[in-house]
């Protein structure tokens, strides 16, 4: 039984990482932001980590903050320019092959979002992580970019699929509980961006590295559907002619069983009646 074609293209996926490590690191503004994010996050746990994953090498900021932490610290990066610039392990994370239990964090500061088996992923991590081992991510997830999902379905753009799935905050619980991740945590942070037209928009995603990989890659927009796009995008403007963008930045966290760890409580194990408890107060 042949095997459906890829989603996302790991070649397309490459290139846009190696671009990447080419443009100034101020030109992607949500890597410092994710970043910021994660490492509060992780301040608040109350262990230490000796042997971290860091899932991308373009935030060199965000790896040596880590790094400062006294951890052992190991690259991983799809772009193979930008891993060799690094001294990173190269490849895609649904095929990472590393030894088991090698790690006690994980970071994945982006790129879930465009991951091609999704689940495979995530038991992969799961298998690199030792007992009570943290696996701590974001990614740009549902209900992201709104404005340029209506702008580029407006009259005169071909009908053919340019932006990518998005995946929601109960589905990435759902996901982590699947794949045996203990004391699952998934949430939300909305980010607002004002743009002055959609070329603007479009800048920033290539350098976050958001723009498509779908596979195969969709014909290239003509001048006259590039131009309407940018009008209906612009056409949302607020009364100051500025366009407010949102992304949904989704934060997960997922920890590898141990026995030590607080387990839920057992079916039927509770002392209060859920009928007493819903009888009318007297």
């Amino acid at each position: 039984m042949s095997q459906p074609p890829p989603l996302f293209s790991t070649a397309r996926h490459a290139a846009q990482r190696d671009r990447m490590a080419r443009l100034p690191a101020a030109a992607n503004f949500i890597a410092p932001i994710v970043a910021d994010t994660l490492l509060d996050r992780l301040s608040m746990v109350t262990r230490t980590f000796s042997r971290t994953l860091l899932i991308g090498a373009h935030d060199a900021a965000l790896a040596d903050q880590l790094r400062a932490t006294g951890t052992g610290l190991t690259l991983f990066e799809a772009g193979p320019r930008l891993a060799e610039a690094t001294g990173a392990l190269v490849g895609e994370v649904d095929a990472i092959d590393l030894p088991l239990a090698s790690f006690d964090l994980i970071v994945w500061p982006g790129g879930f979002e465009a991951v091609n088996d999704v689940p495979d992923a995530l038991v992969r991590l799961r298998a690199l992580l030792a007992p009570d081992g943290l696996l701590l991510g974001a990614f740009v997830g549902d209900g992201s970019l709104p404005r340029q999902r209506r702008a580029v379905m407006s009259d005169g753009v071909r009908s053919i699929a340019r932006l990518h799935p998005q995946i929601d905050l109960s589905s990435m619980g759902n996901l982590l509980q699947r794949t045996g991740f203990a004391l699952p945590v998934v949430d939300v942070d909305t980010l607002t961006v004002r743009y002055g037209d959609w070329f603007a928009l479009v800048r920033d995603l290539r350098a976050a590295g958001l723009s498509s990989r779908l596979s195969p890659a969709p014909p290239p927009l003509t001048r006259d559907e590039a131009a309407r796009i940018a009008a209906a995008f612009a056409a949302q403007a607020d009364p100051d002619g500025r366009i407010a963008e949102i992304f949904r930045l989704i934060h997960f966290s997922g920890w590898a069983p141990h026995p030590d760890q607080p387990q839920p409580a057992r079916r039927g194990s509770g002392s209060a009646s859920l009928a007493e408890a819903l009888k009318p107060k007297k």
